[in-house]
């Protein structure tokens, strides 16, 4: 298994599972979980997917990523005796999420012979799609469209991934410190509170 199919694996489960958080934390029903779950693990990379002309789109040609979403369902529930933590808990998985798809998108990008910045926003349309879906669904304002740092993360840990592809002969370590830039931004943002945002006119 080679460190970008681990990578958009992975990222599949924890996607899932932040969609079913957020469904849980709705009190939506077992159906609506699922959806949910679905969704938010798989709206981003279809999405890239059809930008890109990739058809049948990744999950449609490898069973792998289903089964995936449907292993997020125990989970969720066997961990609902926790659900005063759901909040820490969601932001974890759902910043965990957006940082693998970013570096996955945008290496997806690259290897379809994009340019740099094309392959950039590929992996920002990958990491934060999924969650566009999920918010819509739950009735939200989605997370991009907040003030709080979240789309520019995934840029930043997608430029991150470009320069530092070119120092660094190893492809996975590459891939692993810029998730874990994502991961800081999105930390330090929400902790101290950073946002970007425009004034309205007075």
């Amino acid at each position: 298994m080679n460190s970008i199919y681990f990578f958009e694996l992975f990222g599949t489960l924890v996607f899932a599972i932040s969609g079913m958080l957020a469904a849980i934390e709705e009190k939506m029903d077992f159906v609506g979980v699922i959806i949910l779950g679905f969704v938010t693990a798989l709206g981003g990379g279809t999405l890239r997917d059809l930008l890109m002309g990739n058809t049948p789109v990744g999950w449609m040609q490898d069973n792998n990523f289903l089964y995936l979403v449907l292993l997020a369902i125990p989970i969720c529930f066997l961990a609902r005796k926790y659900i005063a933590k759901l909040r820490r808990s969601f932001f974890l998985f759902d910043s965990l999420g957006i940082a693998l798809f970013t570096i996955l998108g945008t290496q997806k990008g690259l290897d379809a012979n994009l340019s740099v910045l094309i392959s950039i926003l590929m992996g920002v349309v990958s990491a934060t799609f999924g969650g566009v879906i999920r918010d819509v669904l739950a009735n939200k304002v989605p997370l991009i469209f907040r003030k709080e740092i979240y789309a520019t993360a995934c840029f930043a840990g997608g430029v991150s991934f470009i320069l530092l592809s070119k120092v660094i002969p190893w492809e996975s370590l590459t891939m692993i410190i810029c998730a874990l830039i994502v991961l800081l931004i999105r930390y330090l943002s929400v902790k101290h509170k950073w946002g970007i945002y425009v004034r309205p006119i007075n």
